[in-house]
């Protein structure tokens, strides 16, 4: 398991690893170099050479950890599910046909109490909802329920 675990480390982790401590150690030698001395004209130089490129390192190692790990956890994700693999449809005729095809074939209309729209029987948004009732004539007639974009309930109602 550590062996297989050390094989896929990301040299961005690396690389983020070394500048989070090489920011660190700045951070603490310009610590040091200000609290020796006691006018701030002598304390700038420390500030200006280690602790402000010591807490940019610091940020920069932060970013890059974040990266890695997450670059490397996405490796793990697509090495486990196989996601690497695209795999094209056979013929694109069929997925043209697929695609238009509307998801629900009913010809019963439902909608929901209190709905805007109104749907097939087997629409997957009705589909096993017990509230779902059988749409009035009225409120199609009058406009007031819309159509449902994904089972195309017009085919049904002609």
């Amino acid at each position: 398991m550590r062996t297989g675990r050390l094989r896929t480390t990301n040299p961005v982790l690396w690389a983020g690893w070394a500048a989070l401590a090489t920011g660190a150690v700045l951070c603490v030698l310009g610590w040091y170099g200000v609290s020796g001395e006691r006018y701030s004209e002598r304390q700038l130089p420390y500030l200006a050479s280690c602790t402000v490129p010591g807490a940019a390192l610091i940020v920069a190692g932060s970013v890059l950890l974040t990266h890695g790990r997450g670059a490397l956890a996405a490796a793990r994700v697509e090495e486990l599910y196989g996601l690497l693999v695209a795999t094209e449809p056979a013929d694109a005729d069929e997925s043209a046909r697929a695609a238009a095809a509307p998801l629900a074939v009913s010809g019963e209309t439902l909608m929901v109490p209190g709905g805007t729209l109104y749907h097939r029987a087997d629409c997957p948004l009705v589909a096993g909802k017990a509230e779902a009732v059988p749409v009035d004539g009225k409120l199609l007639t009058s406009g007031a329920l819309g159509l449902c974009p994904i089972c195309e309930p017009a085919a049904a109602r002609d």
